[in-house]
């Protein structure tokens, strides 16, 4: 009995940490992380996808890359607030508002990464696959992309936990995810509130990075292999056809 009266004389202290806290909102922390989870996830994938035909148009077209670059520049530059008031006209008071907003900003970082790794991708690997037949479609999925993912998930990751944090914006118009309940609690004074939220941010961001950084490694085996050979200051022997 005394340990409930503790559990929830820290609620009535307004404590920073209580754990009556989490267990009395438990399912208002559940849900607003899910849609943390979900907005961030919608805006990355769809912000992925608007950035790699812009990337390639860029790079086919070089007269069109300094526009590219700029748009996606100077989006990044827009306040929030301006923004989504910019595309409340269109979207309304909704989570396709905050997403749209998110995929906007999303865009300088990925564009660029994808830029930078297709540039990087020795000329000698091309030259090769052209001359092994490669037409430009298989060229770029089977050799370009391949080759350019180490930059291409580093800059989703970046993407990924800018757009974490920048979800919580959203709770201007109530679909802010975890960011409803740290203006909530900024508003009350409610510690407990804002400090579990905010932490929760935290992790999300920490735990989809570490995720997106699993599977970088899992995508790109040859990263390992060459850090390893360079960290023991050994060369790996080239690869040979045929039987011995």
């Amino acid at each position: 009995m005394s340990m409930r009266l503790a559990a929830q004389s820290c609620l009535a202290a307004n404590d920073w940490i209580c754990g009556e806290y989490l267990r009395s909102r438990s399912q208002e922390l559940t849900d607003a992380t899910i849609e943390h989870v979900w907005i961030t996830v919608a805006s990355v994938l769809i912000g992925l996808a608007v950035a790699f035909p812009l990337a390639l148009l860029a790079r086919a077209r070089p007269a069109f890359a300094a526009p590219v670059l700029g748009l996606t520049t100077l989006l990044y530059t827009i306040p929030s607030l301006a923004m989504f008031s910019l595309l409340l006209p269109v979207f309304g008071l909704s989570a396709a508002l905050v997403v749209t907003g998110l995929v906007l900003y999303s865009l300088t970082i990925l564009v660029r990464n994808i830029l930078a790794g297709l540039d990087a991708v020795p000329a000698e690997a091309r030259e090769a696959a052209r001359g092994m037949g490669y037409g430009p479609g298989r060229l770029l999925w089977e050799v370009e992309l391949p080759l350019a993912l180490p930059a291409l998930m580093a800059g989703l990751r970046i993407a990924t936990v800018s757009t974490v944090a920048l979800t919580t914006v959203g709770a201007l118009i109530g679909k802010g995810g975890l960011g409803n309940l740290i203006d909530d609690g900024v508003q009350t004074t409610f510690k407990a509130q804002v400090l579990t939220a905010s932490v929760l941010c935290v992790l999300l961001a920490v735990v989809a990075d570490l995720l997106l950084l699993g599977a970088q490694r899992l995508l790109t085996p040859w990263t390992r292999i060459s850090g390893s050979a360079r960290a023991s200051g050994t060369t790996p022997e080239p690869r040979t056809g045929g039987a011995v």
